[in-house]
């Protein structure tokens, strides 16, 4: 038997940039989400959100469609995979959630503070909500020793407290504490693997065929301090007065788990920040636009700096860059080199 969580409405986002893995953390978890064997969501209700597409109005422009088209009755999970920063600065403190192409200079017009986030979820009108931040990873904010304000991670927003304090409906799980770095992992993170894990059944409390969010949330604590070797360990804030609500079907409507949506044995990274870098290692890098501008054959030792807002990656560190004038190219040592649209450079 395959049948609908109906009621079951997602928003996704993976932002992407300096934390890749952290796409794939958001497609992993909306694809089981919409996946009619486990949790059954209908697919036009899960929102995935990734990179270009997970700007900060993409992302408020998102929460504001779960609040047009849910009502009262309606399940509602947010999850964020990015950075999360709590900013000290004269002007007093803030919390910052960081979605694609945001400018440290700029938090205000690029960021989502604590405050845009939780009045985007009081505006949601469904009794039953679940916030998962997968928050506090390793890399972060370049130049900060010139920036105008100190900013150190932090895991929940405090601005979010009132918000689910009140309601026993609502919960919110943060990925780590303030003191730890969110770990990641193949095929998902420490945190999301546990997720997903979940979210096809492994914790019920009953073998009804539904995942409860307390279910959830108690497995994932267990487990990932266990696989993080208690280096890791989830945040379960007003758990104990939030209801058990029936999150998802973990196997489409049926009782019997379908198993795990991936094969092979999980893997976490040995040290914060290993398995991204490694990933950035093998980015593509594609040039588009007014004056843009790609690289291919033998590039040894080069500075590419081109265009408006392009990315360029030196010893494993993205910088992003804006080029004044025209038409700008800064070489260092290259050989055989072309001009194309798509290139792999094993050295960003």
């Amino acid at each position: 038997m395959s049948e609908l969580f109906a009621q079951g409405h997602a928003c996704v986002i993976g932002v992407g940039g300096d934390l890749p893995n952290t796409v794939d953390d958001a497609i992993g978890l909306a694809n089981i989400l919409k996946d009619p064997e486990r949790c059954a969501y209908p697919t036009e209700q899960v929102r995935l959100l990734t990179k270009e597409q997970a700007t900060r109005d993409d992302v408020l422009a998102a929460l504001d469609q779960l609040a047009q088209t849910t009502t009262t009755d309606s399940t509602v999970l947010v999850y964020f995979s990015g950075h999360g920063y709590q900013v000290s600065s004269a002007m007093g403190e803030a919390y910052f959630l960081m979605p694609f192409g945001y400018d440290q200079t700029k938090l205000h017009k690029t960021a989502i503070s604590g405050t845009e986030l939780t009045t985007k979820l009081q505006a949601i009108p469904a009794k039953k909500l679940l916030l998962l931040l997968d928050c506090c990873h390793a890399g972060g904010l370049s130049d900060a020793t010139t920036l105008p304000y100190e900013a150190e991670k932090a895991p929940l927003p405090p601005e979010a407290q009132a918000l689910f304090a009140k309601g026993r409906g609502r919960m919110v799980i943060a990925s780590s504490q303030a003191d730890e770095k969110s770990l990641a992992g193949r095929p998902y993170s420490a945190f999301t693997l546990a997720l997903i894990e979940a979210l096809a059944g492994k914790g019920a409390s009953k073998k009804d065929g539904y995942v409860r969010v307390t279910d959830l949330a108690l497995y994932a604590r267990e487990v990932v301090s266990r696989r993080t070797r208690d280096r890791q360990h989830p945040i379960l804030d007003w758990f104990d007065v939030a209801d058990n609500f029936k999150l998802a079907y973990y196997a489409g409507g049926d009782s019997e788990p379908k198993g795990l949506p991936f094969t092979g044995e999980p893997e976490i990274e040995s040290e914060p920040g290993e398995f991204n870098r490694q990933l950035i290692q093998q980015t593509e890098v594609i040039a588009s636009g007014d004056r843009a501008v790609a690289i291919g054959g033998s590039v040894q030792g080069a500075t590419i700096i081109t265009g408006d807002g392009n990315t360029v990656g030196n010893n494993n560190v993205i910088q992003r860059v804006t080029q004044l004038g025209q038409n700008s190219i800064n070489l260092g040592t290259a050989q055989n080199f072309s001009i194309g649209d798509t290139i792999y450079n094993d050295k960003e």
